[in-house]
């Protein structure tokens, strides 16, 4: 026997058709949720990366209807390894080139390249440091020295190759984390580094290091000074991009607008190495900062440059197989 009152029953029909309103209104909703995952950005935290960090900070990627979640690691090679495991999606800039080159002929078609971080004489990011006391004036002069590089591969042939090109034969590379190589010019542990920024603005400031030269992948790997070095690289899992199109093309969108920030207001984005790097303070206005390459700003030359430095780690045997780094670059 059915005792509900005319007001109840009314107040029971309201409910449920706005249950089922709710519904249809709900459902899209948890089809954009499952269509549009959380992006896991693998970063290495260095200068080279900020027009991610301010992407984030801006608020850029959210804006887009992203959700990014930055992940550091304490190395290039392993922010490669992470995305082939599928644990990151993308890296940010300063991910080392080559790293992701390997993983790539690992696994054939697995990253897209959409923004690199040239650098060189001017745009600084590597450069051979030594204790502020050393006399040494070139590198040529560290035969038979003790020399810290960063750690993975890309740093380690790259140290040796600079070295044996710059006629310092017999020195010996010693990987080391980034962050340590300051602490360990100074104490003697090294004679000298091979290094990226802000390391060389970090030992000048406190006045334990100076800089022997900057810019020599482009000098002694790519033969001009003033060639770009494409050594980190941003990239996206081609199996995202295929998966969710729409997505990644949201995603560079809102990544380039972090390098047009770099580019127009570097004084602004430079806050925003704070939290992400050992870089604040004084030092964050101090640090030089690389360039930036759009998959869609690649000259010939630009690709040729970038190609002479891939085609070093194949000399090497360091790449089991040539790679062209157009098939890596991202398409749009």
């Amino acid at each position: 026997m059915n005792t509900a009152t005319p007001n109840s029953r009314r107040r029971l029909l309201q409910i449920g058709a706005a249950g089922a309103a709710l519904g249809l209104i709900g459902a899209p909703a948890l089809l954009r949720a499952q269509t549009t995952p959380k992006i896991r950005v693998g970063y290495w935290p260095i200068a080279a990366g900020l027009p991610f960090y301010a992407a984030v900070e801006k608020g850029y990627f959210k804006e887009a209807g992203l959700e990014v979640e930055a992940i550091k690691f304490a190395g290039a090679q392993q922010i490669m390894e992470a995305m082939l495991a599928g644990r990151c999606d993308a890296s940010a800039n300063g991910t080392g080139s080559a790293n992701l080159a390997i993983g790539e002929i690992a696994a054939p078609g697995s990253f897209k390249i959409f923004a690199s971080n040239p650098s060189n004489a001017k745009n600084v990011l590597d450069e051979f440091l030594v204790p502020a006391a050393s006399t040494a004036r070139s590198i040529a002069e560290l035969k038979g020295k003790r020399v810290a590089s960063g750690p993975g591969i890309q740093n380690v042939t790259l140290a040796k190759t600079v070295l044996e090109r710059a006629g310092a034969s017999g020195a010996t590379v010693i990987e080391l984390p980034i962050g340590q190589h300051v602490a360990a010019l100074a104490a003697g542990q090294v004679d000298a580094a091979y290094t990226l920024e802000p390391t060389g603005t970090i030992g000048r400031l406190n006045g334990s290091t100076r800089v022997l030269e900057t810019g020599v992948i482009s000098k002694y790997i790519l033969g001009d000074a003033s060639a770009p070095w494409f050594g980190g690289s941003a990239s996206l899992k081609a199996e995202f991009v295929t998966q969710y199109p729409a997505q990644a093309k949201k995603f560079v969108a809102a990544y380039a607008k972090g390098i047009a920030l770099v580019r127009s207001n570097p004084t602004e984005a430079r806050q925003y190495l704070k939290g992400y790097t050992a870089i604040e303070g004084p030092l964050s206005s101090e640090v030089p900062l690389a360039a930036y390459t759009l998959y869609n700003e690649f000259t010939p030359k630009d690709i040729a440059h970038f190609q002479k430095f891939f085609d070093l780690f194949s000399d090497k045997g360091i790449f089991s197989s040539r790679l062209l780094v157009e098939s890596m670059l991202y398409k749009g």
